[in-house]
């Protein structure tokens, strides 16, 4: 079984966790994305280009994030950030995880992902969500989305998010959208900040073609993930699809209503 290893390095406990499961991996064929294959004085590569048949991710969901976009290898997420609603493990499991994972003893979990074209260019999909918001602090814009050609939001907003279910848990909840169970194939189209109360988030089949315009052509930005961000002069029409990939995760077959009573409702 080949292994590619990714971590936020920047993490107090990451190069340990990395060292822990370089151990327990020894005698694998194992890739280290480069950041960290520096710490560790190894050679390394760009996540794009490692063909593994598991991608391990230390730190938390940006992260995992971070690798989706550039990765379709299933991903098992160790948790050694804050949060971590996307990890599988926490630090304290990797021995007891990585065990069940060489032994075969996993599930794989698949999650839609968002496709995003900006003025024709297909820019990295999306596991969470693509957010298009003004460029300028405390400055509105007046946003038309179209579901199938139909004119459903016309508002005046700080921005619009386009989230999957795996994303309504995340930036398209704190606006008020509602959580979606990510085992019913839907989208979610969340106004942000907008200038009429009544103007809701709506979730919308995920066989939907979405599409984003500006009334006026004005400076916005637009973020996949919180990752990558793309300046947009305006005038473009932005496209929202599901993509014909799907995110991959390597599951123990815990529940999402218990990840979201664990990470979201007991936090509260």
């Amino acid at each position: 079984m080949r292994f590619g290893i990714t971590a936020n390095v920047d993490v107090p406990d990451a190069m340990s966790i990395c060292r822990r499961i370089l151990d327990i991996l020894d005698g694998h064929e194992i890739g280290l994305e480069t950041g960290l294959a520096k710490r560790l004085g190894r050679k390394g590569m760009k996540i794009q280009d490692m063909d593994v048949d598991i991608l391990i991710t230390v730190g938390g969901d940006g992260t995992i994030l971070r690798s989706l976009q550039r990765n379709d290898a299933p991903v098992f997420g160790v948790n050694a950030g804050v949060l971590g609603f996307l990890t599988e493990i926490g630090a304290d499991q990797v021995e007891t995880g990585l065990m069940r994972v060489l032994k075969g003893d996993y599930l794989i979990d698949e999650r839609l992902k968002l496709k995003t074209v900006v003025g024709g260019k297909r820019l990295y999909d999306s596991m969470n969500e693509t957010v298009v918001h003004t460029a300028n602090i405390a400055k509105i814009r007046q946003f038309e989305v179209y579901v199938d050609e139909q004119l459903v939001i016309d508002v005046r907003a700080d921005g619009i998010i386009v989230a999957t279910p795996t994303g309504s848990t995340c930036y398209a909840m704190s606006v008020g959208a509602p959580i979606i169970d990510p085992r019913v194939d839907a989208l979610v189209i969340a106004p942000m900040a907008p200038f009429k109360f009544v103007a809701k988030p709506i979730v919308v089949p995920a066989d939907s073609v979405i599409k984003l315009r500006l009334s006026r052509p004005k400076p916005c930005v637009l973020v996949t993930d919180g990752q990558e961000a793309h300046e947009m002069k305006g005038d473009e029409v932005v496209e929202f699809t599901v993509s014909e990939n799907r995110a991959r995760f390597v599951s123990f077959g815990r529940s999402f209503y218990s990840t979201m009573r664990e990470k979201l409702l007991g936090s509260l």
